[in-house]
């Protein structure tokens, strides 16, 4: 639990790495307010193994799926911040909504996830045996057009 004290410390963190106390974090209660700022100052914020750019792309993805006004407006703006073109944030937001595409109509029709799991990670098996046959060392992500 954070005491006043601490409180009035983490605020100041805060006041330094944004210019202000945002009045919404005001609300958060002193028992939780530590952690909070702990993970967006030391995760979200910090760096990590993800460059924070990517982060703010996931972000922005998942406040799509969500439907969070609050965490859309904040992530495309750190994602700016961050150095992400207009064509990667809209790459970005297309991505969460083919994911939720793709979630909604797995589950509305109740695929078998063992069935599912079975068959993606043989479709993984046949695109490494491709890249071997090719003499291609990259992983999928790296290489133009890449399938999974």
């Amino acid at each position: 639990m954070a005491t006043t004290n601490k409180r009035v410390q983490l605020e100041q963190e805060i006041v330094e790495a944004f210019g202000l106390v945002p009045e919404w974090s005001k609300l958060i209660p002193d028992s939780a307010i530590e952690g909070f700022w702990r993970t967006m100052r030391d995760f979200q914020l910090g760096e990590t193994k993800l460059p924070n750019k990517y982060k703010e792309l996931i972000g922005l993805a998942v406040s799509g799926a969500t439907r969070c006004k609050y965490c859309q407006l904040f992530h495309v703006e750190a994602a700016r911040l961050n150095g992400a073109t207009e064509e990667e944030i809209a790459e970005a937001c297309m991505m969460g909504a083919h994911t939720m595409s793709a979630s909604t109509f797995l589950n509305a029709e109740g695929v078998d996830y063992e069935q599912f799991r079975r068959e993606t990670l043989k479709i993984v098996g046949n695109i490494k045996a491709q890249q071997a046959q090719q003499g291609v060392g990259k992983k999928p992500e790296s290489r133009p057009g890449a399938r999974v």
